[in-house]
Order: C-alpha cells, then structure tokens, then sequence
C-alpha cells in the first residue's frame, strides 16, 4: 500500500499534554517495610474544584496526603502540586500547599494567635502583616474571642478550626484537609462547607478526605476512590439525572408492592434478612429510579392508582452508593 502524508502546511494535531494544574499524582507507590500502602495511584484535582478523597480504613488515604503535603517521599512515581514537583522543590511546594492533619498539633502553652503569627513567620511572613493575617482567620474560623487564649483549652472542635485557620495562614493555592470535621458542631460544619467551597470558588484546589459521605457529598465537585492502595473507577451517580436507589414509603406496604409488582417495576425490602411486616401496615421498599424525573413520575403514577404514598427520599447520596458499588469492597 502506497505510503500516505500530510501536506507541508498541516501538522497532525498534537498528543493532549498532561494536566498541571491542581495536583496531579501519576504511578505513585509507597511501602512500610512488608506493607504496601500505595500500590498505584493515579489522579489528578483540579483547581477551583473540591475533591473527595473517598475510601475504606487502609485504603491509602492519610499516606497519600502525607505525599502530597511533603511528609513522605514515594517510592515510585510522579506528583506535581500547583505544577512543583515537592521533590525536586520541596520550599516551593510547601508554600503553594495548606496541610491540615486530622489531629491538631501545636504547642499548647502558646495562643490561638500565637500558634498562628509563629507558622506565618515560618513562611516569611513580616511580623505585622502576620499579625493582620491571624486575626482575620481567627475570625474566618469564629475563634477571635480565643486569640489571646492558650491553645490547651480550646475544645477538640475548636483545635480543628485552628488547624484549619493554620493551614490557611500563607494563602496557599492548594489545600490538604484530612478529616476536617472531626468533633465540629453541627454550627461549624456547616460553616466549614461554607468556607471550602468559598476556597474552591477564588481558584484553590482542595482535597478533602472524610468518612462521612453525607457530608462531603454537600461540598465536593469530583471525586477519587481508594481501595488497597490503589485508584479504582467508581461511577458518581449524578443525583438529578443518574440511576439511583430510593426509598418509597407508603401507609400500607402491601397497596405499594402490590402496585410495583404489577407494574412491573424491581423493588426489594429494605433489609434482605428482614421479615416483612403486617402488608397492611406502613412500611417502605427501595427501588431503582432515573433521577428525579423518574421519581416524580413515580410520584404522580402512585398517586393515580390510589396508593397512599407517604414519602419518596434518595436511599443515600451518589457518593455512597458509588463507594457500596466498588467492586474492590465486595470481595
């Protein structure tokens, strides 16, 4: 076959070239002796988005963050954190980076304010330019009545807080947050999502690992799965347009799977162990529905064939039922 080409003037289009902004992690491997706590991880966060570390205890979570923040050195592979290798620049890494661990360390005989202005001037920070940058975090985190407290008396919540305004200190272009709800209020959750997707929206890149899907589902655009060390692909079901499990409630469990059954629609008890109870009392099923249109079409066709119907409500957020989906976690 006679060889083809291209005229002079047309240049095949180039290979995509591989993201750098946010944090991209590609092949990389760590080891504790016989232990293997990433195996293969590749992923990449992209800036002005929340990202969900999302995994099982074990998995790799707390390891890869220390990677990213610096903490560790991989065995193999490659990470670039806002475009710096943390090897091959490790100070130039540090400053684009805000580390906050899952457990608050500091030295308690010093203030909230203290503890803040000593890692401002860590990082070069001139005294009173330090000085302004605490006292505004402290009131970012709602602890300005705590400034000139020492940190040994701040409640658990109240050191997560700090450790948050702490990592925040030198205004980094890339966060790290490792369990950062642990032992807030339900007050300071809220204002913690608040403040994230604030971060997010002014063009930071944010990790953010939790056990708690409920709550990451209501601040997080994407998502990465960790199973044994290793990125897995999990379908993130999108809640308005996505197949999911709902809940369908009804004053008499019997009218509701009569009507499903004839219907023909699958449905299954809540509990696969569970001993259905009296048909005629209320009870619920789950069944799978195409998002939200497909739940009120379900709604309206209940309520023409006279089913009492008393509440219709996700089963659990896209990002839980993802991770139940994970094969990795069934084996």
């Amino acid at each position: 076959m006679a060889e083809t080409s291209l005229p002079a003037d047309v240049a095949p289009d180039p290979a995509p070239s591989p993201p750098t902004d946010g944090i991209v992690v590609r092949g990389v491997a760590r080891s504790f002796g016989s232990v293997h706590a990433l195996v293969g991880v590749d992923m990449h966060a992209r800036a002005g988005r929340v990202t969900a570390l999302v995994g099982p205890n074990g998995s790799g979570k707390t390891t890869l963050l220390l990677v990213l923040a610096g903490l560790l050195v991989p065995d193999a592979g490659e990470v670039r954190v806002g475009g710096v290798d943390p090897l091959a620049d490790s100070r130039g890494a540090r400053a684009r980076t805000g580390w906050m661990p899952d457990a608050f360390g500091t030295w308690d005989s010093l203030t909230a304010r203290e503890v803040l202005e000593t890692f401002a001037a860590a990082y070069g920070i001139e005294r009173a330019a330090a000085r302004e940058r605490a006292l505004s975090l402290l009131a970012t985190v709602h602890l300005a009545e705590f400034a000139d407290r020492p940190a040994s008396v701040l409640s658990r919540g109240q050191k997560q807080r700090l450790g948050l305004a702490r990592a925040l200190v030198h205004d980094p272009s890339v966060l790290l947050l490792d369990e950062p709800a642990s032992g807030l209020d339900p007050r300071s959750r809220v204002d913690l999502r608040l403040l994230v997707r604030r971060l997010a929206d002014e063009g930071k890149t944010v990790l953010v690992s939790s056990h708690v899907l409920t709550e990451l589902e209501e601040m997080v655009d994407d998502a990465v799965f960790l199973s044994r060390g290793r990125t897995v692909d999990a379908p993130v079901v999108d809640a308005r347009s996505g197949r999911r499990t709902w809940t369908v409630r009804a004053l008499r469990l019997g009218a509701l799977t009569d009507w499903l059954t004839t219907v023909g629609a699958q449905w299954r008890h809540e509990d696969p162990g569970f001993t259905p109870p009296d048909p005629a009392a209320a009870g619920g099923v789950l069944i799978e529905v195409d998002g939200d249109e497909g739940a009120a079409q379900l709604v309206r066709d209940a309520v023409a064939a006279g089913v009492p119907l008393t509440s219709l409500a996700p089963a659990g957020g896209s990002l839980e039922q993802a991770y139940l989906a994970l094969e990795e976690e069934r084996r």
